[in-house]
């Protein structure tokens, strides 16, 4: 089930964030490339095409939107790559997965969480970032997103809340976060950057029943450092 979302003249774009330019990169991520495979799944992509990717940048880089790379936002952090996102989502639902709940570590802009909501997923959404998590929350409301957003240290996750279907990690760390693992419902997929800045995988963790967790290696990617802390 996707949500609908509330789209306001802005929204819908013109020029370099027209649906024409949106429809161009969805071409592009259907497509793949050698180093970016192909994004299978349809309501994976109807979500990017749908949501307004440049609401959720500063309006300098509105008109690069569109295009499949990451731009700052501030705060030494980065709107991640439209096709990053998408592969991400998408490695939710892998082997007939169907997740209902799902924790994000990392507002952020607020995009991944804007479509993981617009998939109709019920987000939980921690980032340690003030200034980023209330502007996050403004671009919620004024799409009608039903997102639960929590500022603090996402290495703690939201215990309170737990279990989740799916986890989505959206920065880096040398090594899995046992707190996040341990908050992964049975049956469960985690999804997450890990290594050093040189040499980050993006990983897939899934929990059986027995609590046991296997991992698939995604292939090579480039997040920003998952810190801990606070910042107001």
């Amino acid at each position: 089930m996707t949500a609908r979302l509330r789209l306001q003249p802005e929204a819908v774009g013109l020029g370099m964030t027209s649906q024409r330019v949106r429809d161009r990169l969805i071409e592009r991520l259907r497509a793949g490339t050698p180093q970016a495979p192909a994004i299978a799944d349809e309501r994976v992509l109807n979500a990017i095409r749908t949501v307004p990717r440049h609401l959720f940048v500063d309006e300098a880089f509105a008109t690069r939107a569109y295009e499949d790379t990451a731009l700052p936002i501030g705060h030494g952090q980065t709107i991640s790559q439209p096709w990053v996102v998408a592969r991400m989502t998408e490695t939710l639902f892998l082997d007939g997965a169907q997740p209902s709940k799902v924790l994000e570590i990392g507002t952020g802009s607020g995009y991944q969480g804007a479509i993981l909501a617009a998939l109709g997923l019920q987000v939980y959404t921690v980032e340690r970032i003030g200034e980023l998590l209330r502007t996050a929350r403004k671009r919620f409301r004024t799409l009608g997103l039903n997102v639960r957003s929590k500022h603090d240290d996402g290495r703690i996750g939201w215990p309170e809340e737990a279990p989740f279907d799916a986890i989505v990690v959206t920065a880096a760390a040398p090594a899995l976060v046992e707190a996040l693992t341990a908050q992964l419902a049975p049956g469960g997929t985690l999804v997450a950057p890990v290594g050093p800045a040189s040499a980050q995988s993006l990983l897939r963790l899934r929990k059986d029943a027995a609590g046991v967790v296997a991992r698939d290696d995604l292939g090579p990617v480039v997040f920003v450092p998952l810190l801990s802390g606070l910042v107001d």
